[in-house]
């Protein structure tokens, strides 16, 4: 049996690949190759050994080749014609699309006794052979990254599977502050599961106590009043932190890795990045990287840079005592607005 789990969605992918390894007993038969390190007569001569002391053999394919600079349909047709001599033929099945066609036709005759799982973490075009193939001789999992009404959604069927609910509010508090981050947000549905426990049911005041990136909003509020040099709500929301119980360790590392961010962003930004191209180029959550966006026109880039260093300075003030928690942030809050652009 063939399966092709092919799509951004990396996280469901995985999943699926879970779920399908447990469903035969391999013993020792199991192995796992990456694509672009694995030559295809090498995974082909493992599909067709017969399977040691157990009825099947469990082989998965992670990734494909990296498209070659210039590449295209035409130069994929070029590599699938046969050609002379042993190198050439070697090489050929070496590009991307030389792979894809040679496995595409190996598919046919994969024996009965081998289970060949093919993980790729894009998207597949219609043209491409090895998904033709799949839908010829096995199964097609795609797994797109859910947005809007579908993440809320997901998140909502996460929950329940862990026998917990979740309230409407909470649901859209986690979807606008984490997005379409599976991983980081399977990670909190379970640690907010843990924590409701027999009361089995998740609201919003649980999720902005414990979830990191609700705590992140907050601490970004905190840099916005600060870019609007509103010392007084910036200070009434550090107590507010504080109070709920916030390290002040933890607290100056967030506001030093959003500085750092911020000062990220605005580079990109002023070489004329658009908010998608910078959430691919930096890895951030779509709501970390909108937030940031907004906020880096309030600073000059020597302004963040002088926040940068003065947060440095101020944490390790921190942890050689020399002053206590309260009074470094309090003094960093009233001097973050004072900083010189010069």
């Amino acid at each position: 049996m063939f399966y092709l789990l092919h799509g951004n969605d990396e996280f469901t992918c995985r999943e699926h690949l879970k779920k399908l390894r447990k469903q035969g007993d391999y013993g020792y038969n199991s192995d796992t190759y990456v694509g672009g390190e694995t030559p295809l007569p090498t995974l082909i001569a493992t599909c067709d050994t017969f399977p040691f002391l157990t009825g099947a053999r469990l082989v998965v394919l992670e990734g494909l080749p990296k498209k070659r600079k210039g590449e295209d349909a035409s130069a994929n047709a070029a590599a699938d014609k046969p050609k002379k001599g042993k190198k050439s033929s070697k090489s050929s099945t070496e590009t991307r699309g030389g792979f894809e066609k040679g496995l595409a036709d190996y598919l046919a005759r994969l024996p009965e006794t081998t289970t060949l799982i093919s993980l790729v973490d894009e998207e597949l075009p219609a043209s491409s052979p090895l998904l033709k193939a799949a839908h010829d001789h096995g199964k097609v999992i795609q797994c797109t990254l859910p947005k809007g009404a579908a993440l809320e959604s997901w998140i909502h069927k996460r929950t329940q599977a862990l026998g917990v609910k979740i309230t409407d509010e909470a649901t859209s508090l986690l979807a606008n502050f984490t997005g379409s981050q599976l991983r980081m947000l399977a990670n909190e549905i379970d640690k907010l599961a843990t924590y409701v426990g027999d009361r089995a049911s998740i609201d919003v005041e649980d999720v902005r106590l414990l979830s990191a990136s609700a705590q992140e909003a907050r601490i970004f509020d905190l840099t916005d009043a600060l870019a609007q040099r509103n010392r007084k709500q910036a200070l009434d929301l550090l107590h507010d932190l504080l109070a709920d119980g916030e390290p002040p360790l933890k607290l100056i590392s967030t506001i030093t890795s959003q500085v750092r961010s911020l000062l990220l962003v605005k580079e990109l930004a002023n070489e004329g990045l658009r908010i998608q191209q910078i959430v691919s180029a930096t890895g951030m959550a779509p709501f970390v990287a909108e937030k940031a966006l907004r906020q880096v026109g309030k600073f000059q880039t020597a302004q963040l840079e002088g926040a940068y260093r003065q947060l440095l300075a101020t944490d390790a003030a921190l942890k050689r005592s020399r002053m206590t928690p309260e009074m470094a942030l309090d003094l960093l809050v009233v001097d973050f607005g004072n900083i010189s652009s010069q």
